[in-house]
């Protein structure tokens, strides 16, 4: 063998060699584990102040084992956690509920879907003075939320127990204009959702949101009616904005609520008077 030959032949090895490792640490790169996507990941969830505090922290735990840290951020009234989304301060909530939501972005043109049911709250009509409906009295001041989906649910509710009549073909926007028929001639008060719980000493009866009135120190002993739980479309949700709805993290969000130990969590903390809704 001559020499140039010789030398062909070594270079060829050479690079024979040099493409099985180059070959072999590809090989390598993709048999390796691929981190979890949510690795690394972190994010701002909103939520209302109470109660859900204690379910969100075993969320917190869920999200945790998938990569996903999460931090709360808590707020006091229900306006704030959809400007705080939209703004990007956070990047979820979870508060509200469709009919709600679609209301908030007639009037201000938010960005924001549903991505993961949460829990319903049957909405219910309170009184510290009286113990059935047949015993509202005539012209008895009754209390409702004054946000237009929430007056709308608890007027249906006031309709369903037969003390006014709404205007045929009104839907879940109702307001008190649309009373057509009120036989005792009930006063209906329109107070903010947070207030009217509270007020409930000032009043006879008050439709009250149920959060806000565990909150308000009412029980299931003070609730004289309820709305109907089949096909409620007032359940709460994991909200996001629109174009993130299908970012991975999501996905982990929703899992990190939607599961046995957060249930065993939410049952204990609202006693039965909220319901999973997933």
């Amino acid at each position: 063998m001559n020499k140039n030959k010789s030398t062909k032949l070594n270079l060829t090895r050479r690079a024979s060699l040099g493409a099985i490792a180059i070959s072999a640490a590809a090989i390598a790169i993709f048999a390796a584990p691929l981190p979890s996507f949510a690795e690394d990941k972190s994010i701002k969830v909103g939520i209302i102040s109470g109660e859900d505090e204690d379910v969100w922290r075993v969320v917190v735990e869920q999200a945790a084992k998938s990569g996903l840290k999460i931090e709360t951020v808590v707020f006091n009234d229900y306006t704030q956690p959809n400007e705080a989304l939209e703004r990007g301060e956070i990047q979820a909530n979870a508060f509200q509920h469709q009919p709600y939501l679609d209301n908030q972005i007639k009037q201000n043109g938010y960005h924001i879907v549903n991505v993961g049911y949460t829990g319903v709250w049957p909405i219910g009509l309170y009184s510290k003075k009286i113990k059935s409906i047949a015993d509202i009295p005539e012209g008895a001041a009754i209390g409702v939320p004054n946000d237009p989906s929430n007056e709308g649910r608890a007027l249906r509710v006031l309709q369903n127990e037969g003390v006014i009549k709404l205007k045929e073909g009104t839907g879940i926007l109702a307001t008190v204009a649309d009373v057509t028929d009120n036989p005792k001639k009930v006063q209906i008060k329109e107070l903010d959702a947070g207030v009217v719980g509270r007020a409930i000493d000032d009043l006879d009866a008050a439709v009250v949101n149920t959060d806000w009135a565990l909150k308000s120190g009412l029980s299931a002993s003070d609730r004289i009616a309820q709305e109907p739980i089949s096909d409620n479309p007032y359940r709460n949700f994991i909200a996001v904005k629109a174009d993130t709805k299908d970012e991975p993290w999501v996905k982990t969000l929703v899992s990190a609520y939607q599961n046995d130990a957060v249930k065993a969590e939410f049952d204990k903390v609202y006693k039965g008077t909220g319901l999973s809704a997933y």
